[in-house]
């Protein structure tokens, strides 16, 4: 629980603790524009680069299930400031690094520091405002949670294209700075000391079954899925773990995660929710920065400016939060992000290579909206009847649900890709005949199948109108899958309503 020091001190430890988690969530897609550069960079190739975004959100997924035993052993205080110090530190040596193993290594780092920022800070938000102000200060919290993954291909492309890849790192040094200052300054000194015993068996059946499970979408495509006894062996790795924690969190009297997290409908609904959130917002920001530089030509400025209005229908989605929740409910409002979120994927499903740039900043608006509206009802609805003394333990759960719905989000979706354009690539080739008239004297002169290089040519465009075809199924998939989701909802109990008045958000 909070101590009262904290909450005299709430607006200046909010302030810290948005940075610190913008930071965090900032981190996981301002890479993204930066992607093809740092390819170049380290010589990595494009199967590998991706290793660059896997690599920190599964070390997050790994480490936040120690966070708060961690806080409860040496106080929440002293890991927040271990955290965004170990962080910050992280994030430098990306900066500084020369090949793709040490970008991978320092990015691996990044994500077990930073692992605890998110769900420590959502944790101490909930403790430092009383019920009544939960929902709008879900909404700010939010704010920092979603606006990080939005404003990082903005932000990361015109750093590279002003500065250097290396800059997208750099520029945590002075976030961390701030944050680290603030928590500092303002938070109450928390000895720790009051860890319960620790469950070895339980940590440790998780941590195979994620990373086993990853390792698994991340390596299938390139095996063959289950024609190789490589991923097989994985397969029952990831089952193997997943079978023991389930078994020993019912089992053992003091389980990795209390058992009265599973018996709460809501916040068991909501994570599955958030699961999937994690692979609707995180996989889509992977893919479009590539989709624009390498299809349409953009710069990554140019990919980055694109997505401005992603943030901004975000941004208008926060704002609308507080006073929709109140009238509507939660699950209405969760309701409505999911259409929206589904609207804007069946847009992006529309995309073609002779397009202008307004159709992707429109559908990024709409999906912006969409995802500015899940985020603050899922809070809602997932601590609505949840005990206070959860809470820390809840926040953990929910945003390493999160983080391995990223990490998987991403793996999936890139091997969906690559299956998909290889397909359209063959079946495109297969009218390209040397009898057809219309191949012989009405393509283009660059085009000619009887030359070297027309032939390099024709088959550059292909794999081009492929890759294009594989990306439209991609978001076509997701936007049916995000509709099948919606009607589980109903499953979920409303939260209560509950009004507040703007000088609220102050306190008392």
């Amino acid at each position: 629980m909070a101590s009262q020091q904290d909450i005299d001190n709430r607006l200046p430890i909010t302030g810290a603790l948005m940075l610190a988690t913008l930071m965090n969530t900032l981190d996981s897609t301002i890479a993204n524009v930066a992607l093809p550069h740092i390819q170049g960079s380290v010589s990595a190739g494009q199967d590998q680069i991706t290793w660059v975004l896997t690599s920190y959100i599964l070390a997050t997924a790994v480490m936040t299930p120690l966070s708060g035993w961690l806080s409860q052993k040496f106080g929440r205080k002293q890991l927040f400031l271990f955290s965004i110090a170990g962080f910050t530190l992280a994030s430098i040596l990306c900066g500084i690094a020369t090949s793709l193993p040490e970008i991978v290594l320092y990015r691996l780092l990044q994500g077990l520091a930073g692992a605890s920022l998110m769900p420590l800070s959502q944790a101490t938000m909930l403790d430092i405002y009383p019920q009544r102000m939960i929902p709008r200060v879900m909404s700010i919290w939010s704010a920092a949670v979603i606006l990080g993954p939005i404003a990082g291909p903005t932000i990361g492309g015109w750093l590279t294209e002003s500065l250097s890849w290396r800059w997208v790192f750099y520029i945590n040094v002075p976030i961390g700075i701030l944050a680290f200052l603030g928590i500092w300054t303002f938070m109450g000194h928390d000895k720790g000391g009051r860890e319960r015993p620790f469950d070895f068996v339980g940590f440790g059946a998780l941590i195979t079954f994620v990373i086993a499970f990853q390792v698994m979408v991340d390596r299938g495509p390139r095996q063959d899925w289950f024609d190789s006894k490589e991923i097989w062996i994985e397969a029952a790795l990831a089952a193997a773990g997943l079978w023991m924690f389930i078994v020993q969190t019912s089992t053992a009297e003091h389980p990795f995660f209390h058992r009265d997290l599973a018996k709460d409908g809501n916040f068991v609904g909501t994570t599955m929710f958030g699961l999937f959130v994690g692979v609707l917002m995180f996989s889509t920001s992977a893919l479009l920065p590539s989709f624009m530089q390498n299809l349409l030509g953009y710069s990554a400025m140019q990919s980055g400016i694109a997505s401005m209005p992603r943030g901004l229908g975000s941004l208008v989605g926060f704002l609308l939060v507080p006073m929709l929740i109140p009238r509507l409910g939660a699950r209405t409002v969760l309701f409505m992000g999911l259409l929206l979120s589904s609207l804007a994927l069946w847009m992006m499903g529309q995309f073609d290579l002779s397009m202008t740039p307004t159709p992707i900043e429109v559908a990024g608006l709409v999906q912006g909206l969409g995802t500015g509206l899940l985020f603050a009802p899922l809070n809602t609805l997932a601590y609505a009847k949840l005990a206070p003394i959860h809470r820390t333990e809840g926040t953990i759960v929910a945003t390493m649900a999160r983080s391995l719905g990223s990490s998987v989000g991403i793996s999936v979706v890139q091997a969906m890709l690559i299956r998909d354009a290889a397909a359209a690539h063959s079946g495109l080739t297969e009218h390209i005949t040397v009898t057809d008239p219309v191949v012989r004297w009405a393509m283009p002169s660059l085009f000619n199948l009887f030359s070297p290089g027309g032939l390099a040519a024709i088959n550059g465009e292909l794999t081009r109108q492929g890759t294009m075809i594989s990306y439209d199924a991609v978001f076509s998939v997701l936007a049916i899958i995000t509709l099948v989701i919606a009607p589980g909802l109903l499953l979920l109990k409303p939260a209560p309503k509950v009004s507040l008045a703007p000088e609220e958000l102050i306190g008392d």
